[in-house]
């Protein structure tokens, strides 16, 4: 009897798992899984999984080790660098613009960001006045500073009733021009039209800047919400005007002309002349002046302040003032004070010296004569 063997047992057909094997197809499947479920949740659907396999897609050094990548990003071509400013300039330094140098083997992560080893110093912020400054002086063109602007003076308004070869019409064109004179909603300016004395006070006040006094005259016959109460106080502080007695002032009083002037030359404050009545020969009409104002008309008519319409030589003094007169003797004024230029108008008055007999010399010149005349006798 000899020793066989044993005889292999047969294999079954179905071999039952065992518990180990399960755990393993289990471990496997979830493996599997959590691979296809971490390529769907990517932002790269294009399940590109060679950047992951890829030996040479190693982390840079500039990587933490537990730094986690963000996401995948397209390919970026190496770009130059915007012009910004560099970190702690001031604004007024310009930076050149640089253009990155790579190697053109080893690939560049998108994701990664490069951290410069050192921090740049921090540079003296500069003022921008001293910036102004040096670029001044570097400047090859000369500085050219503006002059100063010239006030410009409107055109004249264009009334309709005040023809071109009017006499006084450039008197008015220069009043109107600057507000001093305003004419009607008609835009009529109505030039032998009287003036009544409120209506003066009322150009006085646009033409002459003066200081309102404190203490005002409360005159009986101006109402208290009268349109030119401020003006008449102005003229009566100013000294142009003067009230009438028992505190009236009369506004609706038309003006004269030697009331128009005797103001005139008492608010600018003219010296009378020593002899008036010799300036005062030049009127025709002067024993129509009355005595108050002789020596008023011989200031005015001293400083070319009369202005006479036709004739030059006709004063006519108790004559209601026109629109036009008065404007022309403001003008005149004006002109006296040296705010205005003058006006060649052969309608002013201008004084001139007598003639001297024949055979005379004027007093000055005399004077001057005899003082060489007797020093001239002490010489030897």
């Amino acid at each position: 009897m000899t020793n066989r063997p044993p005889s292999e047992p047969e294999s079954s057909q179905r071999t039952a798992l065992g518990f180990d094997e399960f755990i393993a197809i289990l471990v496997a499947f979830a493996t599997i899984g959590a691979i296809l479920f971490w390529s769907l949740s990517r932002r790269d659907s294009s399940w590109n999984l060679n950047g992951l396999l890829s030996p040479s897609s190693t982390p840079s050094s500039s990587v933490q080790p537990n730094q986690v990548l963000p996401s995948p990003t397209p390919k970026v071509e190496p770009s130059a660098i915007s012009n910004n400013v560099l970190p702690y300039s001031p604004p007024e330094a310009v930076v050149e613009p640089k253009t990155l140098s790579f190697p053109t083997n080893s690939p560049v992560l998108p994701s990664a960001q490069i951290t410069p080893t050192q921090s740049p110093q921090p540079k003296t912020p500069v003022s921008s006045s001293a910036v102004l400054d040096s670029s001044i002086k570097s400047s090859a063109l000369p500085l050219v500073i503006p002059a100063k602007q010239k006030s410009i003076i409107p055109p004249p308004i264009a009334f309709n009733d005040v023809p071109n070869k009017f006499w006084g019409r450039r008197f008015i064109d220069v009043l109107s021009s600057r507000g001093i004179l305003k004419g009607f909603p008609d835009y009529s300016f109505r030039p032998n039209q009287p003036v009544n004395r409120a209506e003066f006070a009322a150009i006085l006040q646009k033409a002459f800047d003066k200081e309102l006094s404190k203490t005002a005259i409360a005159f009986q016959d101006i109402p208290t919400k009268f349109w030119a109460t401020p003006a008449i106080d102005q003229a009566i502080s100013a000294g142009f005007l003067k009230g009438y007695p028992q505190k009236t002032f009369k506004p609706q009083q038309n003006i004269s002309r030697v009331q128009v002037l005797v103001a005139l030359v008492s608010g600018l404050n003219l010296k009378a002349p020593t002899s008036p009545n010799q300036i005062l020969s030049v009127y025709k009409d002067a024993k129509d002046i009355p005595t108050y104002a002789t020596s008023k008309i011989a200031a005015a008519t001293a400083n070319g302040l009369v202005v006479n319409y036709p004739n030059p030589q006709v004063l006519a003094p108790n004559k209601v003032a026109s629109r036009a007169e008065v404007a022309v003797m403001i003008h005149q004024a004006l002109v006296k004070l040296g705010k205005l230029e003058g006006i060649s108008s052969q309608n002013i008055v201008l004084h001139r010296r007598p003639p001297q007999p024949s055979g005379s010399l004027p007093p000055e010149l005399s004077r001057t004569l005899k003082g060489n005349l007797s020093a001239g006798s002490s010489a030897p």
